[in-house]
């Protein structure tokens, strides 16, 4: 059996849609317009750009780097495939739009039934879940993915918060340790603006995974608990800017990297660290962002392991730009796209690339 062979078929694991077969035409980009949360304007009452996901998409077609046809659609994240991290108590607890309300910092959210709280809300979140796994194994394959959603690493197995109701990056990691021979190690280097705190929860005990979290000590969450988790922990202080912070992000990534070399890289690129962000309280300026993913692109390629971009938090509406133009800067400097696949190692498989709420509201943040 080979290194990243599927194992759905073995006895004990659930069948799932997510690892299905991806043509190789398709860049391993993941995304759906499922991902869009547009419900009677209620998403605009959290500062979160609800729809910044199409957005990047729009941004990548008109630069001619994607099409419709190369893009791998993202399936919705089943309840049998959300079991395989989450507790049975906490999905049902989803079923009460309080809860969701709650999670999503969303309050009006309670007063509506829950059908449509699950549909017009949990199904994109849901979606944007199954696209982190499907990009999982994507990685493995393919040696980089993007999951332009997706990142809600305040989510743990049994409780949600800062509009993060599933444990995309948990589940991911799970998925592969399970069902991909092979993959026994893997890093996250979370570098949204805030502590990820739910994937250290989940991982707290179990030393298959390394995580590297560069965060404001000032912001949410704050969760003490969960900090033990970290194995390389750099806490930033408010207004820090592009120098200090490109200079720590790459000391500690190589660093991160040279102590164990992982069998994947989970990347959460939240864009909340930008300049004027009013969740993040960071300085980073858009070059600065482009930078960072290179930089971490870079080390990935450079050691020949897979890695996996999630985009998690950012409250700015140009932070869809940002994203974009970080993508095309990665194809650019040949570190996404078949040159990428071809520095990897000789594992990957050969990718085609197509050419063508009310005011003084508080809100915590994925």
């Amino acid at each position: 059996m080979s290194k990243k062979e599927d194992l759905r078929g073995k006895k004990g694991f659930h069948q799932t849609e997510l690892y299905a077969e991806v043509p190789s035409t398709c860049l391993p980009i993941v995304y759906s317009p499922e991902y869009n949360i547009t419900f009677m304007g209620l998403e605009k009452l959290h500062p979160f750009d609800a729809g910044k996901w199409g957005k990047v998409i729009r941004f990548l077609k008109e630069e001619q780097f994607i099409t419709d046809e190369v893009i791998v659609l993202a399936r919705e994240a089943s309840e049998a495939d959300l079991l395989v991290v989450h507790t049975t108590r906490y999905l049902n607890r989803l079923k009460w739009s309080l809860v969701v309300a709650t999670i999503t910092e969303i309050p009006p959210l309670l007063f509506l039934p829950n059908f449509l709280v699950q549909r017009k809300v949990l199904k994109p979140l849901r979606t944007q879940t199954g696209g982190t796994i499907m990009a999982g194994k994507l990685a493995m394959d393919r040696g980089w993915a993007i999951n332009v959603g997706g990142g809600f690493h305040h989510c743990s197995s049994d409780k949600g918060g800062g509009f993060c109701a599933y444990a995309d990056i948990t589940l991911a990691i799970k998925f592969l340790f399970e069902r991909v021979e092979g993959v026994a190690r893997a890093t996250i280097i979370d570098l949204d603006a805030h502590q990820g705190n739910g994937h250290e929860r989940d991982f707290l005990e179990d030393r298959r995974v390394y995580i590297m979290d560069v965060y404001n000590r000032h912001i949410y969450p704050g969760d003490g608990y969960a900090k033990r988790a970290i194995k390389r922990k750099v806490e930033l202080d408010w207004g820090t800017e592009d120098m200090e912070y490109l200079q720590k992000v790459e000391l500690h990534s190589e660093g991160a990297l040279n102590e164990v070399r992982p069998d994947i890289i989970i990347y959460n690129a939240g864009t909340d660290v930008l300049d004027g962000d009013p969740l993040g309280g960071l300085a980073i300026s858009p070059q600065g962002i482009v930078k960072r993913d290179e930089i971490i692109f870079r080390a990935a390629q450079r050691r020949g392991i897979p890695i996996l971009m999630v985009t998690s938090g950012g409250y700015q509406k140009k932070t869809a730009r940002i994203i974009a133009d970080s993508i095309l800067n990665l194809h650019r400097q040949r570190l996404i796209g078949e040159e990428a696949v071809e520095g990897a190692g000789p594992s990957h498989v050969p990718l085609m690339m197509s050419k063508s709420v009310s005011s003084g509201a508080t809100f915590s943040a994925i």
